[in-house]
């Protein structure tokens, strides 16, 4: 693993029209007597990199994800995206009355694929996180872990170049949630796509990422950086991990006290 790390002295922008997001000056306030939520943040991620945003709770992690959606629209600034995004949220929220199959290929619908390649592209999906005998299967007879996947797949059936994650793997257990970072980092490197990924898990952040964005706390400004290079995946007990895993923690330790005081 190598990395570099360092403050920012001004917002981390590499601007170019080589870029799937591209976040200049954005606030968001909800309301005129509201505390700013995001102020005056500049970011860009290129086509392939995998960034994850860490910070304490509150920070404006989830509505920056939001932003750059188009669920929710920045108070000031500008978001731009080279096309349109898929959202991964933490829980699965898949139709329980279609089998796993049916969800993939229901979203297959929306990105407008012909009636007749459904069904196929729906399998291959499957096939690609390894639910391939689940097509047939509701939510209900799968674990926490397989409904996630079915929702990874369904993702990847919208046919978008960008993936917004928000804890998707929080819920689950730590063996499970292992054997999901080793399929969400294959599917990546598969598909090259790019990935924000939010957490609360730093070493999940590290072993994941190419780029690990400190937030701070409200106002959310990004405030620190670490670009990490190597073969991936690693193992989320590795030294190299837990090196740096503990270093941010010990960064976003010295945020949570200073915003209290």
């Amino acid at each position: 693993m190598t990395l570099t790390s360092g403050a920012l002295s001004m917002p981390y922008l590499d601007s170019g029209p080589e870029c799937a997001v591209s976040l200049h000056n954005v606030s968001k306030q909800f309301s005129a007597n509201s505390p700013i939520v995001v102020d005056d943040l500049s970011l860009d991620v290129h086509p392939g990199e995998f960034v994850s945003l860490v910070g304490a709770s509150g920070c404006g992690k989830s509505t920056l994800l939001n932003i750059i959606s188009g669920l929710d629209k920045q108070t000031t600034g500008t978001v731009e995206t080279s096309g349109p995004t898929a959202f991964m949220f933490q829980e699965a929220a898949l139709m329980p009355w279609l089998t796993a199959g049916k969800n993939v290929e229901l979203a297959l619908t929306f990105a407008k694929v012909p009636k007749a390649q459904r069904k196929q592209k729906a399998q291959e999906l499957l096939d690609l996180v390894h639910l391939s005998r689940s097509y047939n299967q509701r939510p209900h007879e799968l674990s926490g872990g397989m409904r996630q996947r079915v929702a990874i797949a369904r993702a990847l059936a919208q046919g978008r170049s960008i993936l917004l994650m928000d804890e998707p793997f929080a819920a689950l257990d730590a063996i499970t949630r292992d054997l999901l970072h080793e399929e969400l980092t294959r599917i990546w490197q598969e598909t090259g796509l790019a990935i924000i990924f939010v957490t609360h898990n730093v070493r999940e952040a590290v072993r994941l990422s190419e780029r690990v964005l400190l937030m701070s706390s409200r106002p959310g400004r990004i405030i620190r950086e670490w670009k990490i290079e190597g073969h991936k995946p690693w193992r989320l007990d590795s030294p190299d991990v837990a090196g740096l895993a503990s270093e941010i923690t010990d960064e976003l330790r010295k945020e949570i006290v200073r915003h209290a005081h």
